[in-house]
């Protein structure tokens, strides 16, 4: 027998479709995927006693991953909520890591280089990923860490979400994977608990369809391989940009001429180790003036329709830039912006977004100067602040 639709299972329908169509996009391909994977099999190798040490070291060896150093600041050890923070960076000190008491005593808003030995060789390196890799690997980490099942459990249950969202597939099924820690599999049923996890059993888990967007197990798409060409192509016609020869000398004398601010500014930008750039790419970028950007009715009309699907934009967006800050030192590109949140979408459309986010004060940045991004008044309105902004209170409504 055929039963009639009604009224309510329609409703229901265009409910589950509305669902549907707000589902974030993947944060990971299939080569970054097993990035996030190596990343943690390399932690669980570790001689660490426990979740706090192997969550610290997590943050700390995806950023140290190209060079052998990373940033971390006192506000992103507050954030990781572990019991006890000097024990985990003692063992970590434990392992050869170098870590500067600065890292608490001083300004919980100043980057600190974590020095880590096994990241800094050349033969036989543990996380041999290119810099989009470790970028984007690196802001997976950050949102599955904040995903709001997960990010008031214990440590040892939020290391457990990066475990099992980097082992499992876009279908949400996924696998206890065998390195996964003790106390890691002891936390398990948190996430069950809490809606990471819709199933669980000895060996097999399966994701919640809220976190589908976190699953590292999958194959890239026919859009993504085309987007990845296309972002090649346009760094080879970046480099190749007509009227800019770099010469060191001329560098120098540009910046010896410029505010100490800007200074400041530029070599933090030129000197981070997170982003490694070689200093004719910075060069350009500061040098050499933006061209006006104009957007087609198309890109206009594409925005409108991808917004739906990404309602909370703006406060994402505005986390984002202060997260990068802490762990670069500087601000983000609209380029990293747009990689870091997993924004699919083309060259036009991103610029087109962070437009809009600046236009409704959700971020601000330093006119035309690059690598500045950081949150806006309604931001702040929000509480999302940089470190040494918290205590403003502003209060914003946001633009609709």
């Amino acid at each position: 027998m055929t039963v009639p639709k009604t009224a309510s299972s329609s409703s229901n329908a265009s409910a589950a479709s509305a669902r549907k169509e707000q589902q974030p996009g993947f944060l990971l391909t299939s080569p970054q995927g097993e990035a996030a994977r190596t990343l943690l099999g390399y932690v669980a190798s570790l001689a660490l006693p426990d979740a706090d040490a192997q969550l610290v070291a997590v943050v700390v060896a995806i950023r140290a991953a190209r060079g052998g150093v990373g940033n971390i600041t006192g506000t992103d050890l507050s954030a990781l909520r572990l019991d006890d923070a000097s024990g985990a960076v003692d063992a970590l000190r434990g392992l050869g890591w170098q870590v500067d008491d600065a890292l608490f005593g001083g300004d919980p808003a100043v980057p600190v280089p974590v020095t880590v030995p096994d990241l800094a060789r050349e033969a036989a390196h543990p996380l041999p990923f290119g810099k989009n890799t470790r970028s984007r690997v690196s802001g997976w980490t950050t949102r599955t860490l904040s995903a709001k099942p997960v990010k008031k459990l214990p440590p040892a249950a939020r290391l457990a979400g990066l475990f099992l969202a980097a082992h499992s597939t876009p279908k949400l099924l996924g696998q206890i994977p065998p390195d996964l820690p003790d106390a890691c599999r002891a936390a398990l049923p948190d996430l069950l608990r809490k809606g990471f996890l819709t199933e669980l059993s000895e060996d097999r888990c399966r994701l919640d369809p809220a976190v589908r967007h976190l699953s590292g197990m999958r194959q890239p798409s026919e859009e993504e391989r085309a987007q990845s060409a296309k972002d090649e192509g346009r760094a080879v016609a970046l480099a190749a940009t007509p009227g800019f020869q770099f010469e060191a000398e001329a560098w120098a004398g540009w910046k010896s001429a410029v505010t100490p601010a800007l200074r400041r500014h530029v070599e933090a930008v030129e000197y981070c180790t997170v982003c490694a750039r070689t200093p004719e790419r910075v060069a350009q970028a500061f040098m050499v003036p933006g061209r006006p950007q104009f957007f087609s009715k198309g890109t206009a009309v594409a925005y409108g329709a991808w917004k739906d699907t990404h309602p909370d934009r703006g406060q994402l967006a505005a986390k984002f830039t202060v997260a990068f800050r802490s762990e670069h030192g500087h601000g983000p590109s609209y380029a990293q912006l747009g990689s870091g949140l997993g924004w699919q979408v083309d060259h036009a459309l991103r610029n087109f977004a962070v437009r809009r986010l600046l236009a409704n004060e959700w971020l601000t940045e330093t006119g035309t100067v690059p690598w500045t991004l950081r949150p806006g008044q309604v931001a702040q309105g929000e509480g999302i602040t940089l470190p040494k902004a918290r205590n403003q209170g502003a209060t914003v409504q946001a633009r609709t």
